[in-house]
Parts: C-alpha cells; structure tokens; sequence
C-alpha cells in the first residue's frame, strides 16, 4: 500500500507533512500529524516489519522513561507494511536547530536517564560487552587497512591505530546506539525526545556519550559537548571518550569505503580525529 494512502487511512481529518525523502530504499518513511484540537503524533512506516517489531520491543521496555516516545497504536497492512503511530518530539532537532545549550543539556539528561533504566531492552545476556568491543575495534582497524589508499589514510596511521589499546568499557547497560543530534527532537516548548530506537541494545555507556558529544562538537563547537555532559551528570574522563571516538571514526570510515560514499562530506574532520585518538596528530 502506498504510504501516503496508509497514513490517510490511520489518520484521515489529519493535517500530513512527510519528515522524510521519499528516495526510496531501504529506508523508513516517517509523517508528522497534526489533528483536529492540535494534538500532534508522528507515523512511522517501516522498511522492514523486523525494523519495527526492534522498535516495538524497545519502547515498550522504556515505557516511562523521560524523552523516550510513546507508542499510541501499531498495525500491518494485508501486503505486510508495518506502521506505528508514536507521540510527536517536534518540529525541530540539535542537528538544524540553532545552537541551544538549554535543549542539549536536556539531551544529556536524557542519554543518562535511558543508561540507568536497566530495563529488558535486548534478548541478547551481554549485548556489546568489553571482550565484543576489544574485537569489533581490532577487525575494524584491520578492515580498515584494505582501504587505505581508497580512503587515503597514511600507513603510520593504521600501524598506531592497530597497536592503540581498544576503547575501555564499563558494564553495558541499555543503550540507543546512535544518538547523534539529529536523533534528538526539540518541541516549541523547549521538550527534547530522543527517536528511532531500531538499533537500541546493551552497551557500554561510553558508546553513546562518546558518539553523541562527538557528532554534537561538530555541529555545535566545545561548548555544546559540555552543556551534553553537564546534563547526562556523572564525570567521564575525557581521554576515555577520545579513544571511543577514534573507534567511531573508524567505523564511518569503513562505512564509507564499502559503500559508494567513500568521500564523506566531513571527511577531513573524521580522519583528523582518528589520527588523535590514536596519537599521531
């Protein structure tokens, strides 16, 4: 069933905006609602039914929790379409938003409140454990090394980043895995919701704190990444995250060279800051 035709049928006096390109893929298509006496939700079409049944269970384990999204309703569609109606973060995210130290301290807020939940969010005993990271970062690395000229990393870069220690992890606990700023939702009333909980599973907490401050740096400069941890609220040590995001560097930077986008638009940036996490810049 076409997706416009979907969303008209679970909401038909709505007012629908699409959120999302509709570029087709492999790719969910999320619409914003607006109903009659203003109440607002967001529907979410799944690529996959397997997409949101994870999402499903994820919520369902964080019902409660501040900034998570609220399932209102679900289905799916006779051809196997799996929707869900969510209650709506708004209109806004830290990615487009002008910087707001405000809303990222609230993001932290949130970030932490999710990490000390501890509730049943993966069927997985361990999820990504220490032993998972320490072997994930090593295959990385070396993967990485396939695409050296591909990606035009030096030698001497690879050869300190396969001799770095791998990240230090603490005991996992349950994690979004890919809080970036776009990930986080701003309302006119200043309310952040963190979204898309697909990927959600048990991990170390440096995985998300180290991958939102990095991603929000970027965006929004040094002062949001404190405004973020001021909010999440417990000391981390900041050489502790670095190497976490050399990590992450390193996985966008073999995303990229198995795929077509092997010139990320930050490209520079991402290799300037896996040459620091390993020390060589």
């Amino acid at each position: 069933m076409d997706a416009l035709t979907l969303v008209g049928r679970i909401a038909p006096r709505a007012t629908v905006r699409e959120v999302t390109r509709a570029d087709g893929g492999n790719r969910n298509r999320v619409f914003r609602l607006l109903e009659e006496g203003g109440r607002a939700s967001v529907v979410k079409i799944y690529a996959t039914p397997g997409r949101e049944r994870r999402e499903r269970h994820a919520l369902e384990a964080l019902e409660g929790v501040d900034g998570v999204p609220r399932l209102i309703d679900r289905g799916v569609t006779p051809d196997g379409t799996a929707w869900a109606q969510l209650t709506d973060g708004g209109g806004w995210n830290l990615q487009t938003l002008t910087k707001n130290l405000d809303a990222i301290e609230r993001a932290g807020r949130i970030l932490r409140a999710v990490h000390q939940s501890s509730r049943p969010i993966s069927n997985l005993e361990g999820g990504m454990d220490g032993d998972y990271i320490a072997t994930h970062y090593e295959s990385t690395i070396e993967r990485l090394g396939r695409y050296r000229r591909k990606l035009q990393l030096s030698p001497s870069l690879l050869e300190a980043a396969a001799e770095a220690a791998p990240p230090v992890s603490s005991p996992p606990v349950t994690s979004h895995t890919h809080p970036t700023p776009d990930k986080f939702l701003v309302a006119e009333n200043g309310d952040v919701m963190l979204v898309d909980w697909e990927w959600a599973t048990l991990a170390p907490s440096e995985w998300d704190l180290s991958l939102a401050t990095w991603s929000m740096e970027a965006v929004h400069e040094a002062d949001a990444v404190d405004a973020f941890l001021s909010g999440y609220g417990q000391e981390v040590p900041r050489d502790r995250l670095a190497s976490w995001i050399g990590y992450h560097a390193a996985m966008r930077l073999l995303d990229a060279a198995e795929s077509r986008d092997t010139r990320l638009p930050d490209h520079d940036r991402i290799v300037s800051d896996f040459a620091k996490a390993v020390g060589t810049a």
